[in-house]
């Protein structure tokens, strides 16, 4: 399904900076287009200093929610679970048993917390150690781009 929406790069743009900006706020280090254990790519995947991890899934306009099948594959995958959207993004649509954030490209609040849900030791150790792996190599890739991998 092609979104009617000409500005849906932009608009995701917009929300992951704010969602990101909201989440470093509260302590987290958060890390986009993160590949699970899965397959699935979370849009935000962060852990706090404790190791809880939560995930944020980006909804850009109605027609990104209502193509959307795969959300409830991140939730054995994070803590806690959030959609974020835009301030204009028509609530209802979204369930009300996940976490809410609404942003834009200077911030965003948490207007609903979801349940938690804790995840399997050995599953938070791995992402731990797999978002720690996959930061650093990203980081390496920006100071040398010829890097073979």
């Amino acid at each position: 399904m092609t979104d009617p929406d000409p500005e849906f790069p932009a608009t995701a743009a917009r929300i992951l900076r704010g969602a990101t900006r909201l989440l470093e706020g509260l302590g987290y280090a958060a890390i986009a287009e993160y590949t699970l254990g899965n397959g699935r790519r979370a849009d935000i995947l962060a852990i706090d200093g404790a190791g809880q991890v939560a995930i944020v899934e980006i909804k850009s306009s109605r027609a990104d929610f209502a193509a959307d099948r795969k959300w409830r594959d991140y939730l054995e995958f994070c803590d806690r679970f959030y959609f974020a959207v835009a301030p204009d993004f028509p609530l209802g649509l979204l369930p009300e048993d996940v976490g809410l954030i609404c942003a834009d490209a200077h911030g965003g609040s948490i207007r609903r917390e979801g349940e938690t849900q804790p995840i399997n030791g050995n599953r938070r150790r791995s992402l731990i150690l797999g978002v720690a792996l996959t930061a650093s190599r990203r980081l390496a890739r920006i100071a040398d781009p010829d890097l073979p991998w």
